[in-house]
């Protein structure tokens, strides 16, 4: 079964109610959304692009994504979101592995990236863009289900993306999982997309549009506390994946209930038991987590928003149950599980589980092990069923949602002449739950911080990494601790933070 059929099926059922929205204006019903979609397919394949091509997607949130999305499907065609805070440099990089064949960017990136690609850039929204609808509507596909729907770029700790391949099985699998564990919307309710289409907002729009509910793209194109409360307001049944950086500041502001919000599912790095009671107490218990990875997306463990109701310390910070149709086991160095409360790697199965990384067998090989994905993440079960993350042994920084890989990071330092060694790590942060740290070993030997040293480096990394990437401090170090084997000892390094 086709992901398009989500749509094609919204189509019969909702007919003429507003699909798409813009802020608080429809630009959509469910049958304009479908035509559309069907347009734009038929466009791409005039241009001559066949099936099983790659289709990215360059933008900071807009309405359009949507149809983009389903155009992709109806071409039978594989889309690649790309996270519209990198650097056009590293935009490049995803491109070039993944052989997209034409990319839909917005106005503010498409010009940026136009100058380190070849790959055909089309504006959304532009008049080109606009030409593609005169094309007489595809058919609607038959696709198999094995077929790749979507293009995850993760990369690893090495910083090398990888590109996890997604196919329309794994994503009907994570839809009706969703549907079944997590929210259970109607077409009285909306979906409103604060976090990046790109990431996680973007993988929920299948199970919200399958139950007709509005797509809801604010006006900014981004997540602005203010704006996303005005519009919790005014649509019904409001709902949304927010990372916990966002949940955060939504408390912070101070602002009553929205009368319309439904529910919020965080995920994406680690929330705070203490910040969770905060938000508990501020909007009640609107709430629902979810632990998942670009390889299984969205769906290994979750907690309901009814499990956060009453729920104790250890509750709130765990990742819930394993989810519906997900087999999730912890194991030891041999691949074997290991007893409740002790801790091991935590592996899942089923089929939300990727069918491998794109182009590399080897990444694949290591990560699907015996049918198991390894996540890399340590934890543990507890008696009631509750899973627990312990540790990441992967060095990933996850700062307000967005993995950072910290060798990305050290490498782009070592290309300043001034830098004679790195090495980058998570600090504990509330807002963010963790911060990129870079402890900095001058060529000139032993030096103390100064601010001008932190504005230069964060000038040089402008040049080659995203802004968000960067250390939100710099500590410089006579020399990095190292065992035997000449390994960096992180542990060490994150005892001298406070």
């Amino acid at each position: 079964m086709s992901v398009f059929a989500v749509l094609d099926q919204a189509a019969v059922r909702f007919g003429d109610q507003g699909a798409v929205f813009h802020g608080q204006s429809c630009v959509s019903t469910w049958v304009q959304l479908r035509d559309r979609a069907l347009r734009l397919a038929a466009s791409l394949r005039l241009q001559g692009i066949p099936p099983g091509t790659r289709i990215a997607i360059a933008s900071e949130n807009r309405p359009e994504i949507v149809e983009l999305f389903f155009a992709a499907w109806a071409a039978e065609c594989a889309v690649v979101p790309i996270n519209f805070k990198l650097h056009p440099r590293e935009m490049q990089q995803i491109l070039e592995d993944s052989g997209a064949a034409q990319v839909f960017a917005s106005a503010k990136i498409g010009p940026e990236l136009g100058a380190f690609t070849d790959v055909p850039i089309d504006i959304v929204g532009s008049a080109g863009y606009r030409d593609r609808f005169a094309a007489e509507p595809a058919a609607v596909p038959d696709t198999d289900p094995e077929t790749l729907a979507w293009l995850f770029y993760t990369s690893g700790t090495t910083g090398r993306s990888k590109g996890a391949m997604l196919s329309h099985r794994n994503l009907m699998a994570m839809t009706v999982a969703h549907l079944a564990d997590i929210d259970s919307p109607d077409d009285a309710c909306s979906l409103i997309h604060g976090a990046p289409m790109s990431h996680g907002s973007g993988l929920y729009v299948l199970p919200y549009v399958l139950r007709g509910a509005r797509q809801v793209v604010p006006g900014s194109g981004s997540f602005d506390t203010g704006e996303f409360l005005d519009l919790c307001d005014h649509h019904p049944g409001a709902s949304a994946f927010l990372a916990p950086t966002m949940v955060q500041r939504l408390v912070e502001m101070g602002r009553p209930r929205p009368r319309n919000l439904r529910t919020i599912v965080y995920g994406g790095g680690p929330m705070y038991v203490e910040s969770m009671k905060k938000a508990l107490a501020a909007f009640g218990p609107v709430f629902a987590q979810i632990y998942g990875q670009g390889e299984s997306p969205m769906t290994i463990t979750g907690l309901r928003r009814a499990d956060h109701e009453g729920a104790d310390d250890a509750v709130l910070g765990s990742v819930g149950y394993a989810r519906s149709g997900m087999q999730v086991a912890v194991l030891d160095d041999d691949g074997l599980p290991v007893p409740t409360g002790q801790v091991g790697e935590i592996a899942c199965r089923g089929d939300a589980v990727m069918t491998g990384y794109w182009n590399n067998p080897a990444a694949t090989a290591e990560t699907l092990q015996g049918g198991w994905l390894r996540t890399g993440d340590v934890g543990s079960f507890d008696g009631r069923g509750f899973l627990t993350l312990r540790d990441r042994s992967k060095d990933v920084v996850i700062s307000g949602g967005s993995n950072i890989y910290p060798r990305e990071v050290e490498e782009a330092l070592l290309e300043h002449p001034g830098v004679s060694e790195a090495c980058v790590v998570g600090a504990p942060d509330a807002e963010w739950g963790e911060v990129v740290v870079a402890f900095v070993v001058a060529a000139s030997g032993p030096a103390a911080p100064t601010p001008a040293l932190a504005d230069e480096l964060d000038a040089h990394l402008l040049q080659r990494i995203a802004r968000f990437k960067r250390p939100k401090r710099y500590e410089m170090i006579a020399e990095l601790p190292k065992n035997s084997y000449g390994k960096v000892l992180k542990r060490e390094l994150r005892s001298h933070l406070s």
